[in-house]
């Protein structure tokens, strides 16, 4: 009899532990995330969200680190700041560095894909903070990443056009599949989008939420209403308004 074995997580993570200059930020994280699995990381300032998205992005060389982790081989990562260098156009900031056949024609159909089919040629400048992270996020699905981690991206829109986001980076998402770790600080963010929440506190995973509601999700649903509630008591907020 042959006996399957299931595929490799996308992401493992053993005992990983990151500090600076003597201050402890992580501490001996365990964990894995299957490949196509969306997880948002969720925690109090200083809980080490992003500390942990860095590693995995393989940035803060200077950090002291111990155990080990291991991550796809294309990753993407998205910051909250759109990072588009002025001086070079919109497409050509979405293709900067990328090498592959016909990488224009394919950028401007990521563009399009993201509402920026007539933008390519223009400055950044003259982009709403909006369509400057949609370019951003053109830019790093373009890539195909395996592993794309996302740092608070939407944190400083208003909240139409973050909500019109969360449905744009749902929506090419299903469609391209990568693995998504999202650092954000908004409850109703990670459960909009997420398949599975982790909860930090002082640098260790303190919650472990699966999230099987279907899609497409709504605020005031009874049952994303009670996960919410949890999500906020985890956090210590006992009142339902925040």
């Amino acid at each position: 009899m042959t006996l399957h074995q299931p595929p490799a997580p996308a992401v493992t993570l053993r005992d990983l532990s990151r500090s600076f200059t003597g201050r402890g930020i992580l501490d001996r994280i365990s964990l894995d995330i299957p490949r196509g699995q969306f997880v948002a990381l969720l925690g109090e300032s200083g809980s080490g969200k992003t500390t942990l998205l860095r590693a995995l992005a393989g940035l803060d060389e200077e950090a002291e680190s111990h155990g080990h982790f291991t991550v796809p081989d294309h990753v993407s990562v998205l910051f909250q700041d759109a990072r588009l260098l002025p001086w070079l156009s919109v497409i050509d900031n979405v293709t900067l560095g990328l090498r592959r056949p016909h990488a224009r024609a394919a950028a401007q159909d990521m563009l399009a894909a993201v509402g920026l089919g007539d933008k390519a040629d223009v400055w950044p400048a003259t982009l709403s903070g909006g369509q400057k992270q949609r370019a951003a996020l053109a830019r790093s699905l373009l890539r195909e990443p395996a592993l794309l981690l996302a740092d608070e991206p939407f944190g400083a829109l208003d909240a139409l056009t973050r909500l019109k986001m969360h449905a744009l980076l749902f929506r090419l998402v299903r469609k391209q599949k990568p693995t998504v770790i999202l650092v954000t600080h908004d409850v109703d963010e990670a459960l909009l989008l997420s398949d599975r929440i982790l909860m930090l506190k002082d640098g260790r995973i303190a919650g472990d939420y699966m999230i099987r509601l279907p899609h497409p999700r709504r605020a005031g649903h009874p049952d994303f209403e009670t996960l919410r509630l949890r999500l906020l008591r985890s956090l210590g907020v006992e009142n339902e308004t925040v």
